[in-house]
């Protein structure tokens, strides 16, 4: 074991590199944590995390959604609680720089997995021993890892394991995805389980439906109505089904350029140790159906640690009347109007998110859709294969292909997979940053239609968020 004078000097030396990692590129993110590690030893991280954090820590996980949600969580509670905090982790040393960074009643952390060796889930469970653990879903988007495609059963398996040898606290977890809810129920012999879905009688998906494996026996799945990709109301013959949700979004009405929502339901508080009642309704900026799930799941994580009873529905009612665009990590979709065209546009580098960002542009197209679709790299053939999907369930009166990853020469492989069953045209632009965000914001300008989707692969900060802020510039005044 290591001496306690060590230890306290590695703690400290550690917590003195925070302010000096913030001034790199990276933010510092994993550095601290690393230094920690290295040299008080793994073994020493349970000891932090009890000296750092008072209550306990939450882990939020997932395949889509997690960045977003767990911002709203942090922002959520941070009215109630002193918080330790930090986003878009995905290995132990990020996570425990996060730990190290300040004292506080509760941890709040993203943890990103995309499999067992890199993420190393369950020794993160074991260290760190999360009282709240929180599943967003659980898709085939992230099965690739450093270029090597991975099996779905064992990308499934690692997000599993950072909940599964839990014996105290709370999985809060998505009842309307199989995957996650295939997890909760396998934890309520173990502890208290939240689960969240919708609710909705009109919402459904307007593309073809997927064939959905059963998580318990692998046979397909029998939907009654899929409100996204595989999320839903579902039900197997070997009798695995969609939970009840504890808290539910059962109100979703488009009103100008905001949706009215309402949430309601009974969740399990872990800090109070009783059940605690959801009644709200907010009008919340048009972000996509899928941050209607992280509304939903962030929601459903401060109503299971606040630890402040006293006007909770006020408090959420509150944060989410308030909230904008500025919540969404840059580059994501968004619609606006460009000279009299309402444009869609931002990233969709996975099947998931375009299916988002074409129902989106659905709900709010009333006539014909040009997109301009922006293909995925070498050896992404698996993602353009869910793009298409996308891309049928749009049915586009018009298709421009533009490369949005490195190469050209895959783009235009791409392309002439798809040209014939539409009014296409491709249109090759070198990997150059700047040609690219001029050659779309020139098709936007150009364009002869009223509505028009941009979306599909590329640089998040450097095309799409440019993109966007070059054209909300320009037109600003409309």
């Amino acid at each position: 074991m290591m001496s306690n004078i060590k230890y306290k000097i590695v703690k400290k030396f550690s917590q003195l590199t925070l302010k000096s990692m913030h001034y790199l590129p990276t933010g510092g993110k994993s550095f601290p944590g690393y230094l920690f590690l290295k040299y008080a030893g793994r073994e020493n991280l349970p000891q932090l995390a009890d000296e750092q954090i008072a209550i306990g820590s939450i882990l939020l996980t997932g395949t889509n959604g997690k960045t977003t949600t767990t911002t709203m969580a942090i922002d959520l509670l941070n009215r109630d609680m002193n918080l330790s905090t930090s986003v878009d982790n995905n290995t132990i040393y990020a996570l425990t720089t996060g730990i190290l960074e300040n004292k506080s009643e509760l941890g709040v952390f993203e943890y990103g997995i995309r499999d067992i060796e890199h993420g190393e889930p369950d020794n993160v469970q074991r260290l760190v021993s999360p009282i709240g653990v929180t599943y967003t879903n659980i898709s085939r988007e992230h099965t690739q890892v450093l270029g090597v495609k991975k099996s779905f059963e064992d990308y499934v398996k690692a997000k599993t394991l950072l909940s599964e040898a839990m014996d105290k606290g709370v999985v809060i977890t998505n009842c309307d995805d199989p995957n996650t809810a295939y997890i909760g129920l396998n934890k309520e012999k173990d502890v208290h389980v939240n689960y969240y879905g919708f609710e909705l009688d009109f919402l459904e998906d307007i593309f073809e439906s997927p064939v959905v494996k059963c998580p318990n026996c692998g046979k397909q799945l029998t939907y009654v109505k899929y409100y996204m990709n595989q999320r839903g109301i579902y039900s197997c013959d070997c009798g695995f089904k969609r939970p009840e949700p504890d808290i539910k979004l059962t109100r979703f009405e488009t009103q100008d350029d905001k949706w009215l929502i309402t949430i309601e339901g009974r969740v399990y508080n872990y800090i109070i140790d009783k059940d605690l009642d959801i009644n709200v309704t907010m009008t919340v900026p048009m972000l996509g159906i899928h941050n209607l799930y992280n509304i939903l799941c962030s929601t459903a994580v401060y109503a299971t640690f606040t630890n402040e009873m006293e006007n909770v529905n006020e408090k959420i009612e509150d944060y989410f009347n308030q909230l904008d665009f500025t919540i969404l990590p840059p580059g994501r979709f968004e619609i606006f109007e460009v000279d009299g065209k309402l444009v869609g546009i931002g990233q969709g580098d996975n099947g998931d998110a375009l299916k988002v960002n074409a129902l989106l542009m659905d709900l709010y197209s009333e006539g014909d859709v040009e997109f301009i679709y922006n293909t995925p790299d070498e050896y992404e053939d698996d993602v353009f294969e869910d793009h298409k999907v996308a891309i049928r369930g749009l049915n586009p009166v018009s298709l421009i292909v533009v490369p949005g990853r490195v190469s050209v020469t895959k783009a235009q492989e791409y392309y002439n997979q798809i040209k014939d069953e539409y009014d296409s045209k491709f249109i090759p632009v070198e990997y150059d940053f700047e040609k690219r965000i001029n050659n779309l914001i020139k098709l936007i300008k150009h364009s002869k239609y009223n509505y028009i989707l941009v979306s599909g692969c590329g640089e998040e900060q450097l095309v799409w968020d440019e993109v966007k802020r070059r054209l909300k510039e320009e037109y600003s005044n409309q």
